[in-house]
């Protein structure tokens, strides 16, 4: 039987490393493809057929949903599951509008992980209860009631890494723009989440379970 071709993006060599020795152990997947950060992914996805892409949503790079719309709109049939560090709560939902097929954190077991990618490599998608009820909780009126649900993607993005801790040019470094960008994009999630400050956004934060208290 012919393997499924898994391309794996991610930044980390040991997470990389460990998927590899997962999928040795199948007999139905093999990693034939890697990449550190999201331009490399984009170009092998360019170049090359696979029939899933394994990808961290935050890498270095084009990262997070824009990689995931890239990704998409280059091959929109290819199946994309996100293997990421962000609780599901914080991405799931915005992943999977963006066009991934799935969402999985790292915390996930190995057999969930391979069950997973076989799941979205012919065709299904995969997604935990909880993300099934924050989607059917989206169809909800009340769910738009809820300020973050406002922002864009790109707001979301900066919203979430404010509420971390990180600093406006920490931000605009890791997500390839200017201070000035970043800092316009602050004002408007302040102004759309009817807050005054970052403690602000801190709180609601924490309060909704988009972030843990121990993350901030």
């Amino acid at each position: 039987m012919e393997k499924l071709r898994v391309l794996l993006a991610d930044d980390h060599t040991i997470i990389r490393d460990g998927l590899k020795q997962i999928l040795a152990d199948t007999d139905d997947l093999a990693v034939c493809g890697e990449a550190a950060n999201g331009n490399e992914a984009l170009l092998l996805v360019r170049e090359q057929d696979w029939d899933v892409v394994v990808l961290d949503i935050s890498m270095p790079g084009r990262s997070g949903l824009d990689l995931i719309r890239l990704i998409h709109d280059e091959k929109p049939k290819l199946p994309i599951l996100i293997l990421s560090m962000h609780h599901e709560e914080q991405y799931a939902v915005r992943a999977l509008h963006a066009g991934a097929s799935g969402y999985l954190t790292k915390e996930s077991d190995a057999d969930l992980l391979v069950h997973a990618i076989r799941r979205v490599a012919r065709g299904g998608v995969y997604v935990s209860d909880t993300v099934a009820e924050l989607m059917a909780r989206g169809l909800m009126p009340a769910a738009n009631e809820l300020p973050h649900t406002a922002l864009s993607d790109r707001e979301y993005q900066i919203f979430h890494r404010l509420v971390l801790g990180q600093g406006l040019t920490d931000i605009a470094n890791e997500l390839s723009l200017s201070v000035k960008t970043i800092s316009t994009h602050k004002t408007r999630i302040l102004q759309k989440m009817a807050m005054a400050n970052t403690s602000e956004l801190i709180r609601y934060a924490v309060a909704h379970h988009l972030v843990k208290s121990t993350d901030v």
